[in-house]
């Protein structure tokens, strides 16, 4: 009989990046500047939304969900990942590891939840406008971010106490710079296979529901912007539609890419730099590219500010 010895573990190890470790200070402070410019201008969006009553609206609502998950998510995992910018690999307990993976995909289910969510308020606005304020009203918008919330937990709580019950015997070197559930089922002694199969199932129901969803929305929107009269209109609206689109290109893709496929050991090395682009490149973009070009926030952001300056200039008398 074959005996294992099968011990209990206390940490982990995250491997980071060894290849480009020499570059760990320019690569920390290009990932710090960015951490602090997409937490800036998503908490710039949450703080406008709910400050300045002309945005308190089913759309805004909605962004600036968005914007507090997409904060969460990055936050579980960036700070770690610039002490192994700076530090080299690093320790992680287990508790440590379960916490941030069940956060990084609570979070990154949501977020997707949520893409969906917003396509649907933008398909009706666009498509059906005077059905608009009876179909999106703040009851809806309401259930629909609860439901984003309450859909997420139960998948994300399942698959990550499911990969967590696993037997870990070493080596304990997670190859990533999180603790994603991939190479954490790949260093497991146990049968995996279940596991394995759950995680896909999961990660391919979240990714392709919400991609199916989005799609269909604006397949639509675009039909209908072709349908406008303006050459002007058209083109503001494709130039709209367009941003919104190659931020969605990019997390589709790159989660496709990590996730939809049951089995990942082949490519755990490619799946850091594809993980990366979900971590940094989108959530700086998501910003400027949802609410920061919008004239309605421009407003709002110029009216809070002056506001500030009246302030201090009564402050000063």
């Amino acid at each position: 009989m074959e005996v294992r010895n099968e011990t209990t573990t206390q940490e982990f190890i995250l491997e980071g990046f060894p290849a480009i470790q020499a570059l760990g200070n320019i690569f920390f402070l290009i990932h710090l500047l960015a951490y602090l410019a997409s937490i800036t201008g998503n908490v710039v969006i949450i703080i406008i939304t709910w400050v300045d009553h002309r945005l308190q609206t089913p759309m805004y609502i909605l962004l600036s969900t968005f914007s507090f998950s997409e904060c969460c998510f990055i936050t579980s995992v960036i700070p770690k990942l610039l002490s192994i910018f700076l530090l080299g690999r690093q320790a992680i307990s287990f508790t440590a590891c379960l916490i941030q993976a069940f956060s990084f995909f609570f979070f990154g289910s949501i977020i997707f939840f949520l893409m969906a969510v917003m396509s649907l308020d933008r398909y009706v606005a666009i498509c059906k406008p005077l059905h608009y304020p009876t179909i999106m009203n703040p009851k809806t918008c309401f259930l629909l971010v609860t439901a984003c919330f309450a859909l997420a937990f139960p998948l994300i709580t399942g698959l990550v106490v499911k990969v967590f019950q696993l037997s870990f015997c070493g080596p304990h070197v997670i190859p990533h710079f999180l603790c994603d559930l991939g190479p954490l089922i790949h260093l497991s002694c146990s049968d995996t296979s279940s596991t394995e199969m759950l995680a896909f199932v999961l990660t391919s129901f979240i990714l392709l529901t919400s991609l199916i969803i989005t799609t269909i929305a604006y397949s639509n929107i675009v039909v209908t912007i072709l349908r406008l009269p303006s050459a002007k209109e058209k083109q503001r609206a494709f130039s709209t539609c367009s941003s919104h689109l190659l931020v969605l290109s990019l997390m589709y893709s790159s989660c496709m890419f990590i996730y939809v496929k049951p089995k990942q050991t082949n490519r755990l090395d490619s799946n850091r730099e594809a993980a990366l682009v979900n971590m940094v490149v989108t959530p700086l973009l998501n910003p400027v590219i949802y609410t920061l070009w919008n004239k309605q926030v421009h407003q709002a952001l110029r009216d809070a500010l002056s506001r500030l300056r009246l302030q201090k200039q009564s402050f000063g008398r």
